[in-house]
């Protein structure tokens, strides 16, 4: 996949993804102004589980640049659970890093963006609790001033689920018949506390056939990562991701699974340099080994 693309125009920033390769995986054609045509949903409920939802992906800067391979995941894991998976190819990136780095302002624009971009479809599933934290509960906030960008938010939040959540809390689904043979970790993310959930990852693991969900230390513990905090204060994150892997290591897990490629990306780095076998995934790479 191709890095990520920045178009400046005016005053206005806006930071293209460059994820065109998922579309192609996708199988779809282009997306006129990433839009979907209006749809009303075409969900059926059957036992209780919803089938053939109409989900637009929102990949994530991390997942198109640095783990595509969750988001290719995801897709197959949602297809084959009967639901159409379409990629609108004008997303960006959801503007998280202006705002926690204090830029309001060009956080209102990539808000503004991806509200457009996504507002049509009946859902929105993403593979990472902090982008859909931002979506969900940033995008309301940041645009409160302004009553009919509020409304807009509000009804997008309303639509926008991390994968885990959508899976468990929306669609019904505990057992997706993966199978794993080895001691799994979860780790918790921190985002997910934004969104309310609690035991979704761990019920979804626990459901893997083989494989023995087993508890760490400090699993709700911060790894580190924080996006640009790892950067200003990379002495703090590396103290940090330092006793996350020790908490791991010392329960044995053949696998890590978290929900937040900057998390598996943080872990995953330091145990690497360790010299660590500990497999790292994302929930939606567990979920489709078979």
């Amino acid at each position: 996949m191709q890095g990520v693309a920045v178009a400046v125009v005016a005053r206005d920033v806006v930071f293209h993804s460059g994820a065109r390769e998922l579309a192609v995986f996708l199988g779809q054609a282009c997306c006129t102004n990433g839009l979907a045509m209006p749809c009303v949903s075409s969900a059926l409920c059957l036992n209780g589980k919803m089938t053939g939802v109409k989900i637009a992906l929102l990949i994530t800067c991390l997942g198109d640049v640095l783990r595509p391979s969750a988001g290719r995941a995801t897709v197959d894991l949602l297809r084959r659970l009967g639901h159409d998976v379409v990629f609108p190819q004008d997303q960006t990136c959801c503007g998280q890093p202006m705002y926690n780095s204090g830029f309001s302002e060009l956080a209102q624009v990539q808000a503004q963006h991806t509200i457009r971009v996504f507002e049509e479809y009946e859902r929105v599933v993403t593979p990472s609790g902090s982008c859909a934290a931002m979506v969900k509960v940033e995008y309301p906030h940041l645009l409160k001033d302004d009553r009919q960008w509020h409304a807009r938010a509000e009804r997008l939040a309303a639509r926008t689920f991390e994968l885990a959540d959508f899976l468990v809390n929306q669609l019904g689904v505990t057992d997706v018949g993966a199978r794993y043979e080895g001691r799994v970790a979860v780790h918790f993310a921190c985002h997910l506390r934004m969104l309310n959930q609690t035991d979704e990852v761990d019920r979804l693991v626990a459901n893997v056939e083989g494989a023995e969900l087993i508890p760490i230390e400090r699993r709700d513990q911060c790894c580190g990562f924080g996006g640009s905090f790892a950067v200003r204060y990379a002495h703090i994150s590396g103290a940090m991701v330092d006793d996350k892997m020790a908490c791991i290591l010392r329960a044995g897990a053949d696998a890590l699974v978290s929900t937040d490629n900057g998390c598996l990306m943080n872990v995953g780095g330091r145990l690497h340099r360790e010299g660590q076998q500990t497999e790292v995934l994302h929930i939606a790479e567990l979920l489709e080994r078979r």
